[in-house]
């Protein structure tokens, strides 16, 4: 009903502006003045046609950067999943491509105005040295946030180090970078004050175990117990390889067998932790002795 009466209505806003439109074309006739000529020759002028040519092509061509923009973006989350880096480097092109054809649209405005453009272009290119000179630290971090961007070096989630700080990335902005330390501080830091970072999220980690067994111990039982356990320890979540290398020292006091565990970056602690206990329980149960310091008191009377 609601849907009806407003087609209704813009049906008769439309007739109603069309017939006044009319009227109004009549009575110039009737009074016989120039105006309609005045007018025709008017909306004929390149000064009044162009700039809408300019600003309707630039429209269109926005509309159409745009349409592109999104179809790429709805395919990359379709095929990877969300992705803020991604995202980020998105919505930079589409501010870009923006403010490019804005640009654009009003030189080429005011070059049909008769307005000297390269005076302006000029000035502008002055004005932007100027606040490059006073603002060079904040365009160098931006710039540099720009390159962390395209070049994939970290992304909010990753655990970094730079400068010697160790933390999780909490925030990324294209002047700073926030790191959150395991402890609790958290330390901003300008993009373009370092050049190296340490990205533990890049590839899996390996845990390399250095048990320590008894020398009376049988080495082929050893393996055998150690190779029992790939099946549970696979099944530990991040995970991804379990590898014996075999006997790795021959200490003092006990043979040194070396086990390397390959899991997801920045879980290898929780996982160390946790085979270690299944290796221990496993050993007890298979009398494998664990050697450990013993201390002898004699008290003499």
């Amino acid at each position: 009903m609601i849907q009806r009466y407003l087609v209704k209505k813009n049906n008769s806003s439309i007739f109603i502006w069309t017939f006044s439109l009319l009227i109004y074309l009549n009575i110039l006739l009737l009074c016989e003045v120039d105006v309609m000529e005045k007018f025709i020759k008017f909306i004929t002028n390149e000064k009044f046609y162009l700039p809408i040519v300019y600003i309707v092509v630039g429209l269109i061509l926005y509309l159409v950067i745009e349409k592109v923009i999104n179809r790429i973006s709805k395919g990359h989350i379709g095929n990877s999943g969300k992705d803020k880096r991604k995202d980020t480097i998105i919505n930079l092109g589409r501010s870009i491509f923006k403010y490019l054809i804005l640009i654009f649209i009003v030189l080429g405005i005011l070059k049909i105005y008769g307005i000297d453009t390269t005076s302006i272009i000029a000035s502008l290119g002055v004005f932007a040295a100027v606040i490059g000179l006073a603002f060079q630290d904040i365009i160098k971090d931006l710039l540099a946030g720009v390159a962390i961007l395209f070049d994939n070096k970290y992304a909010v989630g990753d655990t970094v180090s730079i400068n010697g700080f160790q933390g999780t990335v909490i925030e990324f902005g294209l002047r700073t970078t926030k790191i959150k330390a395991f402890t609790g501080e958290v330390k901003s830091i300008g993009n373009s004050s370092f050049s190296e970072v340490i990205n533990y999220n890049l590839s899996n980690c390996d845990i390399f175990l250095k048990l320590n067994v008894a020398y009376n111990t049988d080495i082929d039982k050893l393996e055998k117990v150690l190779e029992s356990m790939r099946e549970d320890i696979l099944k530990i979540e991040n995970v991804k390889d379990y590898k014996l290398l075999g006997v790795d020292e021959l200490g003092d006091s006990s043979i040194v067998y070396a086990v390397d565990i390959t899991c997801k970056a920045m879980t290898n602690y929780a996982i160390k932790r946790e085979v270690l206990k299944m290796i221990k329980k496993k050993f007890d149960r298979e009398g494998i002795n664990i050697p450990y310091t013993t201390v002898d008191v004699n008290i003499r009377k």
